[in-house]
């Protein structure tokens, strides 16, 4: 038996990159997959993936700036499952790369409505389903820059660094139950966002997002009793 049979996993920004690679390798191992991403025609074209190989997934268009649909995606979660058994937070937006004193405040709000509080209404939503799997997982993407303090990410930095507090504040709030919660610091990937931020880069050098999966599933399977680390790919 697959070591997801049975399982049911929610994955945001499951419409390409790294998201659609972890749903894919997730639901190749049995997991039914939640998809969660802003566009319905991306959401469909994954799906067509996974039926292809077998796999099972349940699509949910959402802006994850709609706080309100986040919390109603829980309790539609409940009605159906009872329960949710991991959680991949993997939806970001990269802002602006610019200085600090010429930041759109729009842009700046985007960040942390996405990055951060979006994530956070996440843990909000789905801690009492996690809590009802007997291996609940929540595990949620970073970045290095939220250590590194670069000119012209402070946005993004910003925004990682305060995922990273919630996280790992969620993680000892669940010491001692059988729920984990971890970050990934994937690096330099061959995706969209990585395409973005460093225009000038050769997508050839760059692993693509796959390489990361094999990670991603060790950290959401219900064998890992990692908790509270910040664990890089590269």
């Amino acid at each position: 038996m697959a070591r997801f049979s049975g399982r049911i996993i929610l994955v945001t920004g499951a419409s390409r990159g790294i998201g659609l690679a972890a749903a894919k390798a997730l639901a190749a191992e049995d997991a039914h997959v939640i998809l969660v991403a802003r566009t319905v025609g991306g959401l469909e074209e994954a799906d067509d993936e996974i039926q292809k190989s077998g796999g099972a997934a349940t699509l949910v268009p959402l802006d994850l700036k709609d706080f309100a649909a986040i919390d109603r995606l829980g309790a539609t979660i409940f009605e159906r499952w009872g329960r949710l058994d991991a959680l991949l937070g993997n939806a970001g937006v990269l802002g602006t790369l610019t200085p600090l004193a010429h930041l759109d405040p729009k842009i700046f709000a985007e960040c942390l409505d996405v990055n951060v509080t979006a994530n956070w209404r996440l843990i909000r939503s789905l801690d009492p389903l996690l809590r009802k799997s007997d291996a609940g997982r929540a595990l949620f993407v970073t970045s290095g820059a939220a250590h590194r303090f670069r000119s012209y990410w402070g946005a993004y930095a910003m925004s990682k660094a305060a995922l990273e507090a919630i996280v790992l504040t969620y993680a000892a709030e669940c010491a001692g139950t059988a729920v984990t919660a971890n970050l990934l610091n994937p690096g330099p990937l061959r995706t969209r966002m990585r395409q973005k931020a460093m225009p000038g880069e050769d997508p050839a050098t760059l692993d693509p997002p796959e390489a990361v999966c094999p990670l991603i599933l060790e950290l959401l399977s219900p064998a890992c009793t990692r908790n509270g680390e910040l664990v890089s790919y590269i």
